[in-house]
């Protein structure tokens, strides 16, 4: 088991340096999440990146002798490795090397509960581990001929590894791979399954009328507390990063007594694996889909415009680029300067000042949300005859009823009509 981990960030370019001091402190956070410690980290400033350490031998002997110093159990680096790469160091230090794509999966495997959150963690996983078999196992320089998939098998072969068999002089890095690619091709299929069970709910929802908008933003940023705030709902938020990465759905209701379903969405980080993106695109699409982005930044960070261009940059990446946006300036509470917060309130679009812990600045936001959607309904009044039952029970239906008298024989009704039946009963407005 991992106990004391060092930390290394190695950059050529030293207007990166700023940047890469940041990285290497999230990097930090990132691999005590896992409940590793952290001993030392050392950023690592090389004129050019090298193709055996991405620094210099030089170099990499210090880094290795200051882990053996620490007694480290591991060396995690903040640079995304080559496959070969991790292995060079590896073999130099005789200790487990790994990047920062594999802390960030293996908190992602930790924090996957539902069915689609576990298949997308898995399919990322096998991906990334594909090219690296050769570093996995300990047996695979042995070949082999009859007999079964062996232990490699065993790990990575899943539902449909069962079977398979080495062919003569066929070494067990083939069977692992072959295992490997056909359990990337299950998840694949999974998920496509997945989605489009989540497509049949959403295409109820959206015969419903019912708009939609997605929380996103940059992990720790508070969006699972902003998402219980509003709705009252119990949403696990923990002062941790990916404290949640299962999609979360509740309904609330606007000021104008419009419903509106939010969706919480898994945090963003800088240098998020491509695969990432690409794997966790079924959860992700909720932002590409709603009507509105919720955009929660933690206005108390020193770092808040760099969390801000991260989010923009995966949602467009995302196909959401494009999206209406509220940006959500978070925990006021904790934000002593008034200064800072007013420019912050210039420097973004579209935005609110909230603190989803204390509830304060909820009903501007409320107010904002129902701005974003004032095209899609109107407060009407209606006198209904009330032998037109159809009428009045569409408006129950599909409508947010507000008041009802009676008047005679007709019934007066005063209610919040999305525009998808307002030509029905334009001739009954008052």
């Amino acid at each position: 088991m991992v106990e004391r981990a060092l930390l290394i960030r190695i950059y050529a370019d030293k207007r990166e340096e700023d940047e890469s001091v940041s990285l290497l402190e999230e990097l930090g956070e990132l691999v005590r999440t896992l409940g590793i410690g952290v001993v030392d980290s050392c950023l690592v400033h090389t004129r050019s990146l090298h193709k055996k350490f991405l620094c210099g031998t030089g170099k990499a002997d210090e880094m290795v002798a200051l882990a053996k110093a620490h007694e480290c159990d591991c060396i995690v680096f903040d640079n995304m490795f080559l496959p070969s790469q991790q292995r060079n160091w590896e073999e130099l230090a005789n200790i487990c090397v790994i990047d920062r794509e594999e802390v960030i999966l293996d908190i992602f495997s930790k924090r996957a509960h539902t069915r689609e959150a576990r298949l997308q963690v898995d399919l990322a996983r096998m991906q990334y581990s594909l090219p690296r078999l050769t570093r996995m196992w300990g047996h695979l320089d042995r070949e082999g001929g009859g007999g079964g998939a062996g232990a490699g098998g065993a790990k990575g072969g899943g539902k449909g590894g069962g079977g398979a068999s080495r062919g003569m002089g066929e070494q067990q890095v083939e069977v692992d791979r072959r295992l490997a690619r056909t359990r990337i091709d299950q998840c694949k299929r999974e998920l496509a399954e997945v989605r489009k069970q989540r497509s049949t709910r959403r295409k109820e929802r959206e015969k419903q009328g019912t708009p939609c908008a997605a929380i996103a933003g940059y992990t720790n940023a508070g969006k699972s507390t902003l998402l219980n705030q509003l709705s009252g709902s119990e949403v696990m938020a923990k002062d941790m990063l990916f404290a949640t990465l299962d999609t979360t759905t509740r309904a609330i209701e606007l000021p104008d007594g419009q419903p509106l379903l939010l969706t919480d969405t898994v945090g963003f980080v800088r240098n998020l694996p491509h695969r990432l993106v690409e794997a966790f695109k079924a959860t992700l699409e909720e932002a590409v889909l709603a009507d509105f982005i919720v955009h929660v930044l933690d206005a108390s960070s020193p770092e808040v415009e760099k969390f801000y261009e991260t989010t923009m940059a995966v949602l467009a990446e995302l196909g959401a680029g494009d999206k209406p946006v509220i940006t959500v300036l978070n925990k006021i509470d904790v934000l002593a300067d008034p200064v800072k917060l007013a420019g912050l309130e210039v420097s973004f679009p579209n935005t609110v000042s909230v603190s989803a812990i204390t509830g304060e600045g909820m009903d501007k936001l409320l107010a904002k949300c129902s701005e974003m959607l004032v095209d899609r309904v109107r407060t009407e009044n209606y006198r209904i005859p009330q032998s037109r039952g159809d009428l009045s029970g569409l408006l129950h239906r599909d409508a947010k009823v507000l008041e009802t008298e009676y008047d005679g024989n007709d019934v007066l009704v005063k209610a919040v009509v999305p525009a998808s039946i307002a030509g029905k009963l334009e001739s009954f407005r008052v």
